[in-house]
């Protein structure tokens, strides 16, 4: 029996690959032409990880189920072994002081951590499920070190950011695993004061705290970034200045093509283009929540919530940076933000979600079958 993966979700991810190109075309244009002499530059590669995006999209969906978390498991190995290649000088590659990137070839890099924030729920609901296979106390250790190990890596590179979804993302599957409160207290507790010293005794990371709640203190240097965001917002009004009419782009914003596309968005959009938008990615959330309440096993349960709980903070966050409600962080908004990396590990998370839903949609076909047949 063949069932076909949700068109409405599929069609979802297709338009915002598209709105992707042209965000990214949008918001790189000038830069592009001042730095590499081609305006298409940036929107010329990117279009080349949106086709392997939906390869990879399509593969991944309608891959049998046993074959599929295997190929999950090992790109989360390869994920791990990549963030500890980007440790190592020579190898890794280093960009405004942080080493989070694998030098492929000269025109392609890659970004593990990204990989790794979409297939550790895969790790951590095998290991969670897989427990006949395991002593308890062995099963324990194997859990923590499982979850610590590449978790602590990326503090090193140092990449904040996915740090802290990975934590989050990893300590919510504990807990609706079963996670006893005495160790949700302990992990809480634990983790507050890890985070307060990995802000407040790192110097760049403070900074950012107080750009965040007084960007006007130093509007020329450490609040600068989230002022111009707002600017465009601001700029953009309701219904935006229209579609490439940004200025924020023009050298104004850092990292327009990136990190802060959302301002850009906002500009030209405006405010009904930006609610349009983030309900489209909440949209995917709902979807991925419902597939989630739907799938067929206790594992399924955790990779999709694992992979929705990941595509949701990811967007949450970066639309927070930009609005100036969250401080800056180098994240990057699903889709449309400019880099390969992000682009195709987001889809093997969606692609999970189409493949469990299509799972679930067809074993309930079957047993609707079978009953008929009685």
């Amino acid at each position: 029996m063949r069932v076909q993966i949700d068109r409405g979700l599929f069609v979802v991810i297709i338009f915002l690959l598209g709105l992707g190109l042209v965000q990214v075309y949008s918001s790189s244009f000038i830069f592009a032409i001042e730095s590499f002499d081609d305006g298409l530059f940036f929107v010329k590669k990117q279009a080349v990880f949106a086709v392997a995006s939906i390869a990879l999209l399509l593969a991944l969906s309608y891959s049998p189920a046993k074959y599929l978390e295997k190929i999950c498991l090992a790109v989360w190995a390869a994920a791990c072994v990549g963030v500890v290649l980007t440790l190592i000088p020579g190898i890794g590659l280093r960009v405004g002081g942080a080493a989070r990137w694998l030098q492929i070839s000269s025109a392609f890099r890659i970004q593990p951590s990204e990989f790794l924030k979409y297939t550790m729920p895969v790790a951590l609901a095998y290991m969670l499920t897989n427990e006949k296979y395991f002593e308890p106390r062995l099963r324990n250790l194997l859990r923590w070190t499982l979850f610590l190990m590449p978790v602590g890596l990326l503090l090193k590179q140092p990449d904040f950011g996915s740090f802290a979804i990975i934590t989050v993302v990893g300590f919510s599957i504990l807990f609706v695993n079963g996670l006893k409160w005495r160790y949700v207290i302990a992990g809480l507790s634990t983790l507050s004061v890890a985070f307060y010293f990995l802000i407040a005794r790192v110097g760049y990371r403070m900074t950012r705290i107080t750009a965040f709640l007084d960007p006007w203190s130093d509007p020329e240097k450490k609040g600068f970034q989230v002022i111009q965001s707002m600017l465009g917002f601001h700029s953009g009004g309701v219904t935006g200045v229209g579609l490439g009419q940004g200025q924020g782009k023009l050298f104004f914003l850092p990292e327009a093509h990136t990190d802060f596309t959302m301002s850009v968005l906002g500009e030209e959009l405006g405010f009904v283009g930006v609610v349009a938008v983030l309900m489209i990615f909440g949209f995917v959330v709902l979807r991925g929540l419902q597939i989630t309440a739907n799938a067929d096993s206790e594992r399924q349960k955790i990779i999709s919530l694992g992979v929705t709980l990941t595509f949701a903070i990811t967007t949450l966050v970066n639309a927070g940076v930009a609005m100036g409600l969250l401080p800056t962080k180098g994240l990057g908004m699903p889709f449309l933000s400019y880099g390969g990396s992000h682009l195709l590990a987001a889809c093997v998370g969606l692609g999970l979600l189409l493949n469990i839903d299509r799972q679930a949609r067809k074993n309930t076909a079957r047993a609707f079958i079978k009953i008929k047949s009685h």
